[in-house]
């Protein structure tokens, strides 16, 4: 950890004013390169709360250009690899289970949702006469880490009039390196945009960051104005932020505070480096299976998670037996004593095994070894099919 002997700036690493560094602000591109995406930010719970509010905010919103009778026909779009948080927040906005469209994803997109697809959904829900209402989109989806495009999809959901939050829980941490910064084209159109610091940041549970457009909207549904509550000049002319007025909660924690440590301990380059170093060591792991004829990337690997797969054998029985035999890696490779542990997904039908690089303490050669690992058991198991098969 670097010394905290000076603040840094976080976006030119220039020493703040009085030592401080601006943690609260509203220019997002200040701490993340967002290219002032909003207007004001806000330190929260956890992502699934700030896509519960924004959906309130959006539903209160629409409601009031078309009547309170009309919950009933709200519509809410995400894709098939959206959190499970969304329809979540969904049904505990008052949104229909039969109205959350979870649009099919494929391989061919790397997973990631399709705006032809969105688009088709939209209308045949608009032709119905019912009415789209928020779309909740992914940068850095939890199983495969797919990015879906912020700029398609808002041009997409534009003439609707449609609420679009970017929930950047794990992979918004990478924009604070400007070569990440691709992967949210087209976000100054969004309405929210929320991500974890405590996942891949170096902040502690919990530390959500979220920024909105248009407060109003959040303050026009979460809003209190009894009078029992004190205020004083300054929040009565509005010139302090009351973010009881912004989220559920009341009583709230400095998390604000964990941030500011970790950008006064680490500085700008300090948190380049720490994402830089993982996404290195994810990058290695991945030339090596790429190195290896019996396995396959699954998945393009953008950020610091890589998934993969031994390839399917004919002689073992092909893609019917794949599955199975990918099953079996994972839980050898998990049983192996000191050695890595990964995690596995099922998506498009396959599964997969996911290598994640997320602590502080990886360094290179536990990647390698984890490799060995890997490669050592899937030799066992081939060896073992190859027994079954020809004792057939």
């Amino acid at each position: 950890m670097a010394p905290p002997a000076q603040c840094l700036d976080t976006a030119t690493g220039a020493t703040g004013q009085n030592g401080t560094v601006p943690v609260i602000g509203h220019t997002p591109e200040k701490k993340m390169q967002c290219h002032n995406l909003l207007d004001a930010d806000e330190f929260r719970l956890q992502g699934h709360q700030a896509i519960l509010c924004t959906l309130v905010a959006a539903r209160d919103r629409k409601l009031a250009e078309i009547g309170e009778n009309r919950i009933c026909d709200l519509v809410v779009y995400c894709s098939d690899q959206t959190h499970f948080a969304f329809r979540k927040a969904a049904r505990i906005a008052g949104i229909q289970r039969d109205h959350c469209r979870a649009i099919h994803t494929c391989h061919g997109d790397m997973f990631a949702l399709s705006p032809t697809e969105l688009q088709a959904a939209m209308q045949a829900d608009v032709d119905a006469g019912l009415v789209p209402l928020f779309l909740c989109a992914t940068i850095g989806t939890t199983q495969t880490t797919a990015v879906d495009p912020i700029g398609e999809l808002c041009a997409v959901t534009a003439p609707h009039g449609v609420w679009v939050h970017v929930d950047a829980a794990y992979a918004g941490s990478a924009l604070v390196c400007p070569e990440f910064t691709y992967v949210i084209h087209g976000v100054e159109a969004v309405d929210s945009f929320s991500m974890n610091a405590h996942k891949w940041l170096l902040a502690n549970n919990d530390c959500c960051v979220m920024w909105v457009k248009k407060p109003s909207a959040l303050v026009a549904a979460l809003g209190t104005e009894q009078e029992y509550i004190l205020k004083d000049a300054a929040s009565e002319g509005h010139d302090v932020v009351d973010y009881k007025d912004w989220n559920m909660t009341l009583t709230r924690r400095f998390r604000a505070l964990k941030m500011w440590l970790v950008l006064r301990c680490y500085g700008i380059q300090g948190l380049r480096d720490h994402i830089r170093s993982h996404v290195r060591m994810a990058m290695a792991f991945e030339e090596m299976v790429r190195a290896d004829e019996r396995f396959e990337v699954v998945t393009d690997r953008t950020f610091a998670l890589v998934c993969f797969r031994l390839r399917p054998q004919d002689k073992f029985g092909g893609e019917k037996t794949a599955n199975d035999l990918n099953r079996g890696l994972l839980e050898e490779v998990n049983a192996v004593t000191s050695g890595p542990y990964m995690s596995a997904a099922n998506v498009g039908g396959m599964f997969m095994l996911r290598c994640a690089v997320g602590s502080t303490l990886t360094e290179e050669h536990h990647v390698g070894d984890a490799w060995k690992v890997v490669q050592d058991r899937a030799s066992a198991i081939l060896r073992k099919m190859e027994i079954i098969y020809s004792s057939r």
